[in-house]
């Protein structure tokens, strides 16, 4: 454990010190090409540094953190936009201080816009969602506790009951990660930051589970540097109302891509593409989602008490069949289990040793 915290200081130290050459080249280079470039062995280093750590939590969120969110906000900040650019026109960005640049560069944090008096932003019409209050929170966290006590007993629990557990574990801890490090940085930015979950278990269609529900730091990330691209790509070649088909099935395809990436990062082990099946299959039944609803123009629609369980089913369906067993193959379930036990020796053995010193 000493020697992944050492490992862990060291590639946070390099991050930070990349990102400070970034801010200052966004500083001094015109955005477009050139800065891209300036920004190009930062964007090689951050796709290497992941690979310094082996634990499966601080190994896999780093990779998260820099590999994927820190390297695609760089990618738009060269061209001046993303949350680490100015909104005006001036070539030289961003207006945000150094203090702002670094949280939101590297982590998984996003400012919350303003919303016109309806209840919409600017950019994207979805409705302001506030913070999610303590208790909420309070209640995952008691729940992820249980679940880890439960695993002591998985030998005499169905092996698909132990794969349900797993997606409630990894919506838990994910939800109250990234909620934690929002925390931290609303406390040290005094901004008002958007949550990154909102109840996925309430989704009534795979649209509003991958765009509204589900991680949203990575949907906000993929819509300026993928989505948006290809719409405007296919906008002039099949019209405005069918152009979203194809730069929805794009965005999966980089979304595939990536998560094979983290997976590596987390089991070193070669791919099996599953995980790009999985995110292609979503991807068409996307697709053929918003073809019908364009098609019947909202007419029709099912009841929520039969489009959520129908909703979270596939979803559940789609990953014991894809998604969980490229987890288990990295035996990520065993390794967090083994860092749970070595973070708590690890802890114990601190307080004792600070115990003796007092003493």
């Amino acid at each position: 454990m000493e020697g992944e915290l050492y490992n862990l200081f060291k590639v946070w130290f390099s991050v930070f010190a990349s990102l400070f050459y970034c801010f200052a080249i966004g500083k001094t280079v015109p955005k477009g090409t050139a800065r891209f470039f300036c920004f190009l062995p930062i964007l090689c280093l951050f796709l290497l540094l992941p690979l310094n750590l082996s634990s499966i939590h601080f190994g896999g969120m780093t990779a998260f953190f820099i590999a994927w969110l820190a390297n695609f906000k760089l990618a738009l900040h060269a061209f001046g936009k993303g949350p680490l650019s100015s909104s005006s026109s001036s070539d030289n960005s961003p207006s945000i201080s150094f203090s702002s640049f670094l949280p939101v560069a590297c982590f998984p944090i996003k400012i919350q816009q303003k919303f016109h008096p309806n209840g919409q932003d600017k950019q994207n019409p979805v409705p302001k969602k506030g913070l999610k209050s303590i208790p909420n929170y309070a209640v995952k966290g008691l729940l992820l506790a249980m679940l880890v006590r439960v695993y002591d007993y998985r030998e005499f629990i169905h092996p698909k009951v132990i794969w349900l557990l797993y997606c409630l574990h990894i919506y838990f801890f994910l939800e109250l990660i990234l909620a934690t490090v929002a925390a931290m940085a609303r406390a040290l930015l005094g901004l008002e930051l958007e949550p990154q979950f909102n109840e996925p278990y309430l989704s009534t269609s795979l649209q509003d589970f991958w765009g509204r529900r589900w991680n949203l730091m990575v949907s906000s990330i993929l819509r300026p540097t993928v989505y948006e691209p290809l719409l405007k790509t296919s906008a002039p070649i099949i019209g405005r109302k069918w152009a979203p088909l194809p730069a929805i099935l794009g965005t999966f395809v980089v979304s595939a891509v990536m998560h094979e990436l983290m997976f590596y990062y987390l089991g070193r082990v070669k791919p099996t593409w599953e995980i790009t099946w999985f995110f292609l299959l979503h991807g068409v039944c996307l697709v053929a989602e918003v073809a019908l609803k364009k098609a019947v123009a909202r007419r029709w629609c099912l009841p929520r008490f039969i489009s959520t369980p129908l909703t979270v089913g596939f979803v559940l369906v789609t990953g014991f069949w894809l998604f969980f067993p490229e987890f288990l193959r990295c035996r990520a379930d065993v390794r967090a289990f083994e860092e749970y036990s070595a973070i708590s020796a690890f802890l114990k053995n601190a307080a004792s040793m600070f115990r003796s010193f007092n003493t």
